[in-house]
């Protein structure tokens, strides 16, 4: 088989064509940044102590001693004893220490300093989903639905776009909590898809170092931006409902992009559609004004032998580099990210400040990123940075309750920037790796075994019931395990992309 990079090489690397598909496709990024961690904010839980009904004909004095300085969200003094205390006229602080306890039975008041509502003041009120738990965990996450490669980067990447937009729309007009969870999971469907097919398709049509900076650099800027815009979005818009109805306009502004969005050439090549991908290089050609060959691709009959196999999940296991990578890294690698991402809810201060910070910090990050991707080996990359995450996140035990919360914010960021630059180098090592054939599939399997991950980490923050750097020990414990298993994997840096699955660098032994 003809090597396609060569085959295309006439068209250069930054003429007039791949610049305005290097542009269109950042563009198409930015919805599913805008709303990558729109939970933190739809289903934020406010400060919140259990309501004293107006009935109870307690003093103010006595509402407020009413609810216990330790478990104050989840418990207050039984309201029968506090009403006869109240009407014998004793202090309240005489007998607090005797009183028993009980749940939150007449519902919870909600600080409204940040939010006017979300899910969960909105559930616990109209939708009535009151727990006798203390903690209620609202984890509305996704799985990422398997797109076969078979129906194009193009349909794909707009379809998921479509996807994002309508369901977030949605959103807003759920009636109840049952509704509002089988929506959120085709938003994420939509969300992970978009960025995966724009990442796989820029890597296609891109070549050299126009891809590097594509992929490495401008792509993740312009989603890290998007995801920029969200707080200062929430922060404007408390209300969740009228956040989901915003969340829609960076879709709808994408629509127009369709018509100059072209399907990648080399993916048609793959799929023995020769004519539709030559025509679009001619167009190209055209574009930079460049003069094509007669015969752009030599080998016109069947240039991929896989031309006619239906390959699938089940062809990508087979492969031991997708599986490792699938299986371990990207699970791993994910819990660690998204792990960081919720558990900077337990920190204090403004959270959309917080959050802001955490989204920013990902800009050096994709700059380091590009750089070393320029240079520097994939694995040695991905297995340095993904160190540096795990001592920041080490060293948090040590700052995590003293006076100075600074210390402790600069430690998450730290934490946030290598864990997020092993990550960056993840996608472009799977992307390396991969062969054309199933490039799309791996990518999507990966970002599936990711979302299980970004599943299972809201949970960490349960972990600080048993001990309160626990979070953070499993969130960099997963990383070293991911650091672990990229030992094995063979080195892509300056190798051209596999076409087939034959093509597949051996792993290491």
């Amino acid at each position: 088989m003809q090597d396609y990079e060569e085959s295309v090489s006439f068209l250069g690397t930054w003429g007039p064509f791949q610049r305005r598909v290097f542009f269109l496709l950042c563009l198409t990024v930015v919805p599913c940044g805008y709303n990558l961690l729109s939970v933190i904010f739809l289903l934020a839980s406010p400060p919140h102590h259990c309501h004293i009904p107006a009935h109870s004909n307690l003093s103010e004095e006595w509402i407020q001693a009413s609810i216990p300085l330790q478990r104050s969200s989840c418990s207050r003094y039984e309201l029968d004893l506090v009403q006869n205390l109240s009407a014998m006229g004793t202090r309240p602080k005489v007998f607090l220490s005797s009183l028993k306890q009980e749940g939150c039975k007449d519902g919870w008041i909600y600080s409204t300093e940040y939010y006017q509502s979300t899910i969960v003041t909105e559930c616990f009120s109209s939708w009535a989903l009151i727990s006798e738990d203390c903690y209620v965990a609202f984890v509305a996450d996704t799985t990422l639905l398997h797109l076969y490669y078979r129906f194009g980067r193009k349909p794909v990447l707009f379809g998921s776009i479509a996807m994002l937009t309508i369901f977030s729309g949605a959103l807003a007009f759920a009636p109840s909590w049952p509704v509002f969870t089988v929506l959120f999971f085709m938003l994420g469907m939509g969300q992970i898809a978009c960025y995966i097919v724009v990442f796989v398709l820029g890597s296609e049509i891109l070549i050299g170092s126009s891809r590097v900076l594509f992929s490495c650099l401008f792509l993740p800027f312009v989603y890290v931006i998007a995801m920029m815009l969200l707080p200062g979005t929430a922060y404007l818009v408390r209300n969740w409902r009228q956040l989901s109805l915003a969340m829609t306009v960076p879709g709808i502004a994408c629509i127009p992009l369709w018509r100059l969005v072209p399907e990648s050439p080399r993916w048609l090549v793959s799929r023995g559609r020769l004519q539709e991908a030559e025509f679009i290089l001619r167009l190209a050609a055209l574009n930079n004004r460049v003069e094509p060959p007669d015969v752009i691709f030599l080998s016109v009959e069947k240039t991929t032998s896989q031309k006619a196999e239906s390959l699938s999940f089940l062809d990508l296991l087979r492969t031991t580099n997708i599986r490792y990578i699938t299986l371990i890294l990207w699970f791993s690698i994910s819990v660690s990210y998204f792990g960081l991402s919720f558990n900077m809810s337990s920190l204090n201060g403004n959270p959309f400040l917080n959050y802001f910070l955490l989204s920013a910090i990902e800009l050096p990050a994709y700059v380091t990123i590009w750089l070393a991707a320029r240079s520097l080996p994939r694995r040695l990359s991905f297995i340095s940075f993904t160190l540096l995450g795990v001592l920041a996140l080490l060293l948090i035990q040590v700052t995590l309750h003293t006076v100075v919360l600074a210390f402790t914010l600069a430690l998450v960021l730290l934490g946030k920037y290598g864990i997020m630059a092993g990550t960056g180098m993840l996608y472009i090592y799977t992307g390396e790796l991969s062969p054309t054939v199933i490039r799309n599939t791996a990518m999507s399997t990966c970002a599936m075994f990711s979302r299980a991950g970004s599943a299972v980490s809201p949970y960490l923050l349960q972990l600080a019931v048993f001990y309160p750097f626990l979070p953070w020990i499993v969130v960099a414990s997963l990383s070293l395990l991911s650091v672990f298993f990229c030992i094995f994997l063979p080195e892509t840096f300056r190798q051209p992309l596999p076409d087939t699955i034959q093509q597949m660098p051996p792993t290491q032994r």
